[in-house]
């Protein structure tokens, strides 16, 4: 299995517009993070974990000429508003289907009602196969997916499990009965947004504490505001096992 950080930034990204932290000003690639994306591929499989507003650039970068399907972990806009992007995989493909919780799924016919439209259908809109999924394990192509049920602040929020990598996103609080999900991970992929605490995410204390509580081989982090501080000056602080992930990471489990 490979997995590509396709993002690794916070909603606004790194730089934030307009911004004149020393971080928002690095020349280092590493501190130049799109909003938070995976891609995972498999066999002849290509899945991909949210799609946000850079989802047609991180494609295009990662060479990525299938997509087998779109794994939503909640529909905040840096997680799906790429969603229309979708476009030249259906016009090859046909529908791409996507996989979310029913309230997610009902924010996303809101937001781009085009694409869910059954009648007088406009020919040029994507179109996707929709799965309502609940927290139980379930299939994409030939592998099993077993959900994380988080909250974000107190918006419910899933992570997913493939084998032996799980990827959270945007979690702030987990149930024990959660966390043992995790555990026997080769890789965990977790929030962590900056050093001082947030309402709805972790911080790099808890990240690093929820770490040594599902106890993986190796860790990423993922979802980094330009408050977290410089990549390299970062990663020299982190525990052996610990990496910070940057964009076009590229790892093999």
């Amino acid at each position: 299995m490979k997995i590509t950080f396709l993002g690794t930034g916070t909603s606004q990204g790194i730089p934030v517009i307009g911004s004149s932290h020393p971080v928002c000003l690095s020349t280092n690639s590493k501190d130049k993070r799109l909003r938070v994306s995976v891609l995972i591929e498999w066999d002849n499989f290509s899945y991909v974990i949210d799609c946000g507003p850079d989802f047609r650039h991180q494609m295009l970068k990662a060479s990525c000429t299938k997509l087998d399907g779109i794994l939503f972990t909640h529909e905040h806009a840096d997680h799906t508003a790429g969603l229309d992007d979708i476009r030249p995989y259906f016009f090859r493909q046909g529908d791409i289907p996507i996989y979310a919780h029913k309230r997610v799924i009902s924010e996303l016919k809101r937001r781009f009602d085009y694409i869910f439209e059954i009648e007088n259908k406009y020919p040029g809109a994507p179109g996707v196969s929709i799965n309502e999924i609940e927290n139980k394990p379930f299939k994409i192509s030939n592998l099993e997916v077993i959900p994380i049920n988080g909250l974000h602040y107190n918006l419910q929020v899933f992570g997913y499990r493939l084998n032996k990598f799980a990827y959270l996103t945007d979690m702030k609080t987990l149930e024990a009965k959660e966390i043992k999900k995790l555990k026997g991970l080769d890789v965990l992929v977790v929030n962590a947004l900056r050093e001082t605490p947030h309402i709805s995410h972790f911080n790099l204390e808890e990240a690093l504490d929820f770490i040594k509580k599902v106890n993986p081989k190796k860790a990423y982090l993922t979802h980094i505001s330009h408050l977290l501080g410089f990549h390299d000056e970062v990663q020299q602080k982190l525990p052996e096992n610990v990496f910070l992930a940057y964009d076009n990471l590229q790892i093999t489990i």
